[in-house]
């Protein structure tokens, strides 16, 4: 019994000791791998997490960028469709059909009118009644966020002109677009600004039609849309 009794004392010793040596050998391995120049060290992994950030915070510009040009772009696009269908409607009417600015702060809304009594849809006539609205007013900013009518400070406009001011409204002094019954229209041109992108909407007033232009920074220039 004795003889037994020492040989299980024997026995839970070694097994101790085994433990013991594999308690150790784990501290040993998590400190070579964080604390010793075979590991990663803790200097190492912030620096790798500050590149990651910062990887990413360039990644959430570039995407914020594209999405304000697409959206310039669709604002610009909008505008040159709602031009188009002004014209349709003139030319199904029969009579002239102006989609008239009005400034609203540092911005602009519009609304189309019916030419009432046969000589042009006027800002007078609108107010008295004889040109009537044919839909509601409008703002670019309301559908497209962040969009206005404007030319950035210090671009040239759509003609090569420098120092031709912000207003993105140039539609004669009345800031009435007009589309005639024969499918001619008062010459202009629109400028819609994003937060980063800017183009244009050119009015043909022969034929009515629209002609879409964008600033590239780059070039300097105006490039057809």
């Amino acid at each position: 019994m004795t003889r037994a009794r020492a040989a299980k004392a024997r026995g839970r010793g070694t097994g101790a000791r085994r433990r013991s040596s594999g308690y150790r050998s784990h501290v040993q391995q998590f400190q070579c791998t964080f604390g010793s120049p075979r590991g990663v060290t803790v200097l190492e992994l912030v620096f790798a997490m500050a590149v990651a950030v910062t990887a990413g915070a360039m990644a959430v510009a570039s995407a914020t960028a594209a999405i304000d040009e697409m959206r310039t772009a669709l604002a610009a696009r909008y505008m040159a469709g709602r031009i188009a269908a002004t014209r349709i409607d003139a030319l199904r009417r029969g009579t002239a059909v102006g989609l008239r600015f009005e400034a609203a702060g540092d911005d602009y809304m519009f609304a189309a009118y019916e030419d009432g009594n046969g000589n042009g849809v006027r800002t007078a006539e609108i107010r008295a009644g004889v040109d009537r609205a044919v839909g509601p007013f409008e703002r670019l900013g309301s559908t497209f966020p962040g969009v206005r009518f404007e030319l950035a400070s210090g671009l040239p406009d759509a003609d090569g002109s420098v120092g031709t001011g912000t207003d993105g409204v140039r539609i004669g002094s009345a800031r009435i677009l007009t589309m005639g019954e024969d499918g001619t229209a008062t010459s202009g041109t629109l400028y819609i600004r994003g937060r980063r992108g800017q183009y244009a909407v050119r009015v043909l007033g022969v034929t009515g039609r629209t002609r879409m232009l964008q600033y590239v920074s780059g070039d300097g220039t105006w490039l057809s849309r």
